[in-house]
């Protein structure tokens, strides 16, 4: 049987996190002592990196020490926390993803003009938690289709805004939009999911549907990787993996599966095998677990 490995080409790094990356180890690199609010991104390798280099994580402004430089991550946070950093007299680095921000503007003008804000997402995500931080509490997240179904049944806030968690399962965002009332009064859609999310579950989707399994590369606490593990999994075996090490401990797991294959088709067939990664993973594990794909591969009889 021959193989055949193919990489999503939107794996891995989006903007906003290489940047945000990036602006602590510039940070690092001159010399500043540096404290982030939460860990920079939802990647081990990556954190624990960091924190070799000096970066320490903080849980709220109140914790750093003077002079020290706080900087915010890619999710971004709630209005008052950089405010209260600054008034300690504590430096702040702003690495709020654009597009994050780009929420954050308008769930504030909506809130201003009046309107309920929905709010398509994990209310327990920090992303999800820092939009909510704009909104003058005028606001309800919703997870799910059945959550808004709920809300529907009920009483609709006249005038309602409506914007989903960047890396929000686009399928899901479609399938909620279409059961919003046609007929309301004030009712105002932006569809705030990052392009760049869209793209990589859509990549993910036309991978996952021509391969025979699927490895996605990154953290198990990365909303987006979770999301690109789901839509994978929907067209066939998918496994996620934090790093190049995990994926070795499953080794015997994988060839099981590849041998289940391998046993209803002939000898000339291509068995295809999809990676993809997390916009928090960095480009060297994904290297890394393209290499160790390679190896077991060729360990099968």
């Amino acid at each position: 049987m021959k193989f055949e490995i193919q990489t999503a080409k939107s794996a891995g790094f989006c903007f906003g996190v290489g940047r945000a990356v990036d602006l602590v180890y510039q940070a690092l690199s001159e010399g500043r002592r540096v404290a982030t609010l939460g860990p920079i991104v939802h990647n081990d390798t990556v954190v624990n990196d960091l924190e070799k280099k000096g970066a320490r994580i903080v849980s709220s402004p109140s914790e750093l020490a003077p002079g020290e430089t706080l900087i915010i991550r890619a999710h971004g946070v709630p209005k008052d926390i950089s405010r209260k950093a600054i008034a300690q007299g504590n430096p702040v680095i702003d690495a709020t993803c654009p597009f994050v921000a780009r929420i954050h503007r308008i769930v504030e003008q909506q809130a201003e003009s009046g309107r309920h804000i929905f709010i398509a997402g994990d209310p327990k995500h920090p992303e999800v938690q820092g939009i909510v931080g704009h909104c003058r509490e005028n606001c309800t997240v919703f997870q799910n289709v059945s959550e808004l179904r709920c809300l529907i049944s009920g009483n609709l806030p006249e005038k309602l805004a409506i914007v989903s968690q960047t890396t929000y399962n686009n399928i899901l965002w479609r399938e909620s939009i279409n059961l919003l009332p046609s007929d309301h009064p004030d009712l105002q859609v932006f569809d705030t999911i990052c392009n760049a999310t869209a793209t990589r579950q859509s990549d993910a989707d036309q991978l996952s549907r021509m391969s025979d399994i699927m490895i996605v590369a990154g953290g198990r606490h990365s909303s987006n990787t979770v999301k690109l593990f789901d839509v994978s999994s929907r067209n066939c075996p998918t496994w996620l993996v934090e790093n190049a090490e995990e994926l070795r401990s499953i080794t015997n797991e994988i060839h099981a599966a590849i041998d289940r294959i391998a046993g209803t088709q002939n000898e000339d067939y291509t068995l295809k095998i999809g990676i993809t990664a997390g916009a928090s993973t960095p480009a060297s594990i994904i290297k890394e677990v393209q290499t160790i794909c390679l190896e077991f591969l060729t360990t099968i009889p």
